[in-house]
């Protein structure tokens, strides 16, 4: 086949997915999926599951939130986190899946 005659990804495109991977990289943001993965949380659920500040887990829901790889619902003064991608917790879960096959 023709070299001219293979697709090529747009810049963007490239750039996005390699931002998602970079955004998925990070333990903590790994760790911060996959709870949303489960439910809905709250950041000092968060915070206290995961055993974080909760000026940690804020930054990186910001972070999160930015690549809207999360999305939240606001009830009185509580922000209330969920995925907002489930391409990208599909692709974390077949990763987990890939890593605990034994």
């Amino acid at each position: 086949m023709d070299k001219n005659q293979h697709a090529k990804l747009r810049a963007d495109i490239i750039d996005n997915v390699s931002t998602t991977f970079k955004a998925l990289a990070d333990p903590t943001r790994i760790r911060i999926l996959y709870l949303l993965s489960e439910e809905e949380c709250a950041v000092s659920h968060i915070a206290e599951i995961l055993e974080l500040s909760q000026s940690a887990v804020s930054h990186q829901l910001s972070l999160l939130r930015n690549l809207r790889l999360v999305k939240y619902r606001r009830e009185a003064n509580t922000l209330y986190y969920s995925c907002d991608d489930d391409h990208v917790i599909s692709l974390l879960k077949q990763a987990i899946n890939h890593i605990d096959c034994d």
